[in-house]
């Protein structure tokens, strides 16, 4: 493998541009599943019987995707290596009926969607996407990347105390975005989405939308060392990952595990569902492959038991404004590597073992790496790393990489670590 320590832009730019190109969960699998097709995975169908063959292979759910490539050889109990993340991030989300209004403005009804932080999605010129569900059952994707919705701000003459006291916003009263004005008409967001995707009206039956800032992500500082951009949270581990299944399943037949990339939608609010990392899902793939390659019960028991996630998600960077918030020694730099989350209590699923595993990859792939634990007077966040390894008896650590500005509408990292994520997870699933 190349000297990871040494930038490579090209790869940042890539992921760059993944960010501007999936402003929702299924914009991201849509993406992933497209670069998974050029490296040689197929695409096949829950409903269908699986074969044995080797080779790539994905499953496409809503917004998740499983990817993993078996190598020519491999047993019905050989172990799974899976990088585990999330496809969604906290934003505004459409609610059912979405047309809404007042004093003469048309708006559109918003339900809050994770732990966002709301005064970010504030004046801010915000696009629509998602996906809608036809008549007779297919989805189309939706992405309006143009300035069409806004949530203003009061103004400070309004608000005399808002510098002074701190802004306050009501979920319900505040946050809901602006589009034209006029009469409010009952139907006519979905009209306008219907002509946006070219389909005849009344066709659209279901919609799962939601707004995305407009701002396409750009490198940052006097020598454009760091990246603001949306969606950071967690798209940055579902690039770098489906990069690196890409990269494992090149080694073939000189693997010694089946590679797995497994990125979950719902995990800001939960993971509780189909499609999210507390349902049934990876679990459901990962047995069906031991089973179409002949395997038993036992040979899935086996498999699991030396089955190995690193559960990719951001951190916490120190903030330089806020140094007091973070644990006095523990204290995460841009550029310096990913890092590596301990929570004894169980909010990340790290162990000693789990951090040997890790640390073993960054060695192979010439990456240096950090420590992140919370400040023992604040709560501390969790991930799916926790939920895959209580659910699936699977060996699990926590990593990622160290950000600013996390669930903000536009997040901050350094300029070199989605290359060196992208090259330790590679080691790491060709181990």
């Amino acid at each position: 493998m190349s000297n990871s320590t040494r930038f490579d832009r090209g790869h940042t730019d890539d992921l760059m541009s993944f960010l501007a190109a999936s402003p929702s969960p299924y914009h991201a699998v849509a993406n992933a599943a497209e670069r998974l097709e050029k490296a040689g995975f197929r695409q096949v169908a829950e409903t269908d019987a699986w074969d044995g063959s080797s080779g790539g292979k994905y499953v496409l759910r809503g917004g998740a995707i499983i990817a993993w490539y078996v190598p020519e050889g491999a047993s019905a109990a050989t172990p799974y290596r899976i990088v585990g993340a999330h496809t969604d991030s906290p934003n505004l989300r459409v609610k059912p009926i979405p047309d809404t209004g007042a004093r003469g403005w048309r708006q559109i009804a918003v339900e809050i969607y994770g732990g966002t932080l709301l005064n970010t999605w504030l004046d801010r010129d915000l696009g629509l996407s998602g996906r809608v569900t036809l008549k007779d059952g297919k989805h189309r994707l939706v992405n309006v990347d143009r300035a069409l919705l806004r949530v203003p701000q009061l103004a400070v003459h309004l608000d005399r105390s808002v510098n002074t006291d701190g802004l306050k916003l009501d979920k319900q009263r505040h946050m809901t975005p602006i589009w034209g004005l006029g009469e409010v008409a009952e139907g006519d967001l979905i009209s306008f989405v219907e002509e946006e995707i070219g389909v005849a009206p009344g066709t659209v039956r279901g919609w799962d939308l939601m707004v995305h800032s407009i701002e396409p992500p750009a490198y940052l500082g006097r020598d454009q060392e760091l990246v603001a951009g949306p969606r950071m949270d967690n798209l940055l581990s579902v690039h770098a990952g489906t990069a690196a299944l890409t990269a494992a399943a090149a080694a073939g037949s000189a693997l010694t595990t089946i590679p797995v990339l497994a990125a979950f939608d719902h995990e800001e609010n939960g993971s509780q569902s189909d499609t999210g990392a507390d349902g049934p899902l990876l679990g459901t793939v990962l047995e069906r492959s031991v089973f179409a390659r002949g395997g038993s019960y036992e040979d899935r028991a086996r498999a699991f038991a030396g089955t190995v996630c690193l559960s990719s998600d951001t951190g916490h960077a120190v903030h330089p404004n806020y140094s007091e918030r973070h644990d006095p020694g523990h204290h995460p730099m841009p550029n310096g590597g990913p890092i590596l989350k301990v929570n004894v209590n169980q909010r990340y699923a790290t162990d000693g073992s789990g951090r040997a595993v890790f640390a073993a990859a960054c060695e192979r792939a010439d990456v240096p790496w950090q420590s992140f634990v919370s400040n023992n007077s604040m709560p501390c966040g969790t991930t799916i790393g926790p939920i895959t390894a209580a659910r699936h008896g699977i060996t699990t650590v926590d990593i990622g990489v160290a950000i600013l500005s996390m669930h903000s509408a536009r997040e901050l990292c350094g300029a070199k670590d989605p290359y060196l994520l992208a090259n330790a997870l590679t080691a790491f699933l060709e181990g």
